[in-house]
């Protein structure tokens, strides 16, 4: 009898622990982060997945034995006594912030000062009230610098109300306009304020020591918070739960439409809309735009239509994973065409739920860091439109090993879409032939950065030139055998 009730107790306490472990298991899938995909589709197949990483469309460019060199020469030195503190107001999007943060880096360097941390622009079009170290991990930037550039939190209490230089520095600036024009300002001021950060800095012709010093400011010094960077993580790791992965930078954005004065595809009523925005926007200069004469010069973002049917000529196939890297596309309905030829098609707040977004939300430089990160990380880069998203994460993408990116040669591509609309060329072989022979050599190969366009003078030579963090090449990429390259 005793004999019984102890296999009956034993029995009870399996049955226990059984339910104990089922219980456990529900709880731990029903918390993880688990996919929340908006139109779930089957995954590939291992073999799948296998077959597709081996095909050339993935293919990362030969990187010809190009690698990152970034540390300074041997004559380098630790920052030298500071001769005053360096106040920045950066301007315009998260990249456009971003790359006025490392050239003022590079500045502070040069005219000996102490850098206090960067102020993000609330002000612009998207009115984002971030700081600094919402967006940035603020300590990683002071301790990744410190043997560069001092940098402090903010300016010491005793100078916060004293009279300061505020100054708006020259566009594209040289090493002597900081070394002289700049730096005598410390004879009467301690304090050098900056108004604006964007394209304050040369592309070239400066020391090769200041150009690693922008690449360590960029690629190794500005990283996002923790946070952010857990959250880009996290939606890399569910758009490769798919396979690899384009990500395409869909420029088709009510701010992009309305600077750029492009109308294709719209109706008059919202061709109307963005004219009215443009206008009242003071910061952009060109209020009357012919979106005709726009269009046919290349300087448009691509649709969603004719971003589809470059795809499908270079030969990506319906089931490609594409990761939508932008904000609202204007007019929900116009991601019709590319959706019906891609069904595979997602963004951040497809593959998370609301509560995962909910930090970053009303926040647009966040949720632009998220866009980025997957962009970066992404099997291929597409963007339909040279912004400044667009050239720091072709950049960034350079820097880390010449990863694919295709730049869609808009103004040929416009030529051939127009054929297409008016029934003298159809889709299919001959298409594809010619847009694949087109964008052989736009692929992210290794390349010297582009210098300014012939015959051109002044400010307008200067800004025709590729953009430092756009290509980094030569300065902080360089040949094996040749670890130490002279700037250009």
């Amino acid at each position: 009898m005793q004999r019984k009730s102890w296999r009956t107790l034993a029995t009870v306490r399996k049955v226990l622990t059984c339910a104990v472990c089922l219980i456990a298991l529900v709880a731990l899938f029903s918390f993880s982060k688990v996919p929340n995909f908006s139109d779930p589709v089957k995954l590939p197949t291992l073999d799948d997945t296998s077959r597709i990483l081996d095909d050339k469309l993935w293919k990362i460019p030969p990187t010809r034995d190009f690698v990152q060199c970034v540390e300074p020469s041997p004559n380098y030195t630790p920052p030298a006594e500071s001769r005053g503190y360096f106040q920045v107001r950066t301007n315009g999007g998260l990249n456009q912030m971003r790359a006025g943060i490392c050239d003022m880096v590079a500045v502070a360097r040069i005219i000996n000062a102490t850098l206090v941390i960067p102020e993000l622009d609330q002000r612009s079009f998207w009115k984002d009230s971030s700081n600094f170290s919402d967006v940035f991990d603020e300590d990683h930037f002071i301790k990744a610098l410190a043997n560069d550039v001092k940098i402090v939190k903010k300016l010491p209490k005793e100078l916060a109300s004293g009279p300061r230089a505020l100054k708006l520095f020259r566009s594209w600036a040289s090493m002597d306009y900081y070394q002289d024009e700049i730096a005598s300002l410390w004879e009467v001021y301690e304090v050098i304020r900056a108004s604006k950060a964007d394209a304050r800095l040369a592309n070239n012709n400066l020391p090769l020591d200041i150009q690693k010093l922008r690449c360590r400011a960029c690629y190794e010094a500005l990283r996002f918070t923790p946070q952010i960077e857990a959250m880009g993580k996290l939606l890399v790791d569910r758009m490769r739960l798919f396979g690899p992965f384009i990500a395409l930078h869909l420029r088709f954005e009510k701010d992009m439409l309305a600077f750029s004065g492009c109308t294709q595809d719209l109706t008059p009523s919202e061709a109307d809309e963005l004219r009215i925005i443009r206008e009242n926007t003071k910061t952009w200069r060109n209020k009357e735009i012919n979106s005709i004469e726009q269009r046919s010069g290349g300087y448009c973002p691509l649709t969603p239509r004719e971003t589809g049917i470059f795809l499908s000529a270079l030969g990506y196939p319906p089931n490609t994973p594409i990761y939508i890297a932008a904000g609202k596309i204007y007019g929900d309905s116009r991601m019709a065409d590319l959706l019906s030829r891609y069904p595979i098609l997602k963004s951040k707040e497809a593959l998370a739920s609301v509560e995962e977004l909910e930090p970053f939300t009303n926040h647009a430089s966040q949720m632009a860091a998220l866009d980025y990160i997957v962009s970066v990380e992404s099997d291929v880069f597409i963007p339909t439109y040279p912004g400044h998203m667009a050239a720091a994460v072709e950049g960034h993408r350079r820097f880390l090993g010449h990863r694919k990116t295709i730049n869609p040669d808009r103004k040929a591509l416009v030529s051939l879409f127009d054929k297409l609309e008016q029934g003298t060329l159809e889709e299919g072989k001959t298409l594809s032939n010619r847009v694949v022979q087109m964008h052989r050599k736009r692929q992210g190969s290794p390349r010297k950065r582009r210098g300014p366009a012939p015959g051109l003078r002044g400010k307008d030579k200067l800004r025709s030139e590729e953009p430092f963090y756009e290509n980094p090449l030569p300065d902080c990429l360089c040949r094996k055998e040749l670890p130490m390259q002279r700037a250009r």
